[in-house]
């Protein structure tokens, strides 16, 4: 198992951290722990979803270079 040592926590977040593990029933370490591996998840659910929105945008449908508007289309159509 590896250490990750933090220094210069502040101390109202250090006493925030304690308390909250103390109302889990957890060592500080593990929940300093969870939150971690909580947080890195979250990070990668929103690097995926970035990435999955910027692929369906790029194949979203691109009119033909020079082709006339909508606008144009409606225009026409309603002079018949």
């Amino acid at each position: 198992m590896n250490t990750l040592h933090v220094r210069s926590i502040p101390e109202d977040l250090y006493k925030r951290l304690q308390q909250l593990a103390q109302t889990r029933n957890r060592s500080l370490s593990a929940q300093v722990v969870m939150m971690l591996a909580q947080s890195l998840e979250e990070e990668e659910r929103q690097w995926n979803q970035a990435k999955a929105l910027t692929s369906i945008h790029r194949r979203r449908f691109s009119p033909p270079a020079h082709s006339p508007s909508s606008l144009d289309l409606l225009r026409e159509n309603r002079q018949r």
